[in-house]
């Protein structure tokens, strides 16, 4: 992202990352210490975490963080400020996809999902905004997805998950913004992680790398929106299919294989996370 005069400077600021030990997460983590930032990195695995930290150098922290427990949540945040200095953003990144019919979803990963993806969002912002509010700045920027515009088959929790994400976003914006606190969402197309393996090749698109992402959470960190999507042509994209007739949308949705891209994954390319996700689940 070019530069100008307007942006708003990362070197000294304190960021928090969940779910901040591999992935977009790890990426945001080593973009921001790159531009100068001290990094908090908060991840279910706090070994690797410590490890993330331990590997970018500079003022990062890595440590352990169950999103879907608000004492954990508050506890990350306080180590965050207690070691790197008060809090001027939280990056909202943690989030699952196990994918599947609805009504063959167990109800320990329904919950699941929609506690770590909508749930953990909506505590992380009250305890940073907690924080933010006294000092009359701050930035809670949430990690959604596409499918939190256009839904799909074969998610449905997850897709419930990330419009409620992007809901979420928006009704903060405007209620922040007299506290002096941005809000922003990023909406990216699948990312080449772990939670899109086995997904097959859109048509004319190519998979989303971790680093992209980050770039554009930068991006919003140093010049606040409201929605980013990644990539922008994909934005461009929704807005156009938004004035079409739904006929059309779907057509073209088929016609592209984005109306199968959850529905019909290569089941054995994501048994690994899809069996770590339900374990987690049924240990609630």
């Amino acid at each position: 992202m070019r530069r100008t005069a307007t942006d708003r400077p990362l070197t000294g600021t304190v960021v928090a990352v969940t779910g901040g030990a591999r992935g977009i997460g790890l990426a945001t983590a080593r973009a921001l210490v790159a531009a100068g930032a001290a990094v908090g990195i908060g991840d279910l695995d706090g070994d690797l975490a410590k490890e993330a930290a331990a590997s970018l150098g500079g003022r990062a922290l890595g440590t352990d963080l169950d999103v879907t427990a608000r004492a954990s949540f508050a506890a990350f945040l306080d180590r965050v400020e207690a070691e790197l200095g008060p809090l001027d953003a939280l990056v909202n990144n943690a989030g699952i996809m196990p994918l599947g019919e609805l009504v063959a979803e167990p109800d320990a990963v329904t919950r699941r999902i929609l506690d770590v993806n909508l749930l953990g969002p909506l505590t992380g912002a009250k305890l940073a905004v907690e924080r933010m509010a006294p000092r009359g700045r701050g930035h809670v920027v949430n990690v959604a997805s596409g499918v939190g515009r256009v839904a799909m088959a074969g998610a449905a929790t997850y897709s419930a998950s990330k419009y409620g994400v992007i809901g979420l976003t928006e009704a903060l914006r405007a209620e922040l913004a007299p506290a002096g606190i941005d809000v922003s969402c990023i909406v990216p197309m699948p990312v080449n992680t772990e939670l899109a393996d086995g997904l097959h090749a859109l048509k004319g698109q190519r998979p989303v790398e971790p680093e992209e992402v980050a770039a554009a959470i930068l991006g919003v960190l140093r010049r606040p929106c409201f929605e980013t999507w990644v990539p922008e042509r994909a934005g461009r994209l929704y807005r156009v299919m938004t004035l079409l007739p739904r006929s059309w949308g779907e057509r073209i949705s088929a016609a592209t294989g984005t109306a199968t891209l959850l529905s019909e994954p290569d089941r054995a390319a994501r048994t690994a996370y899809e069996e770590r996700v339900r374990a987690a689940a049924e240990r609630g």
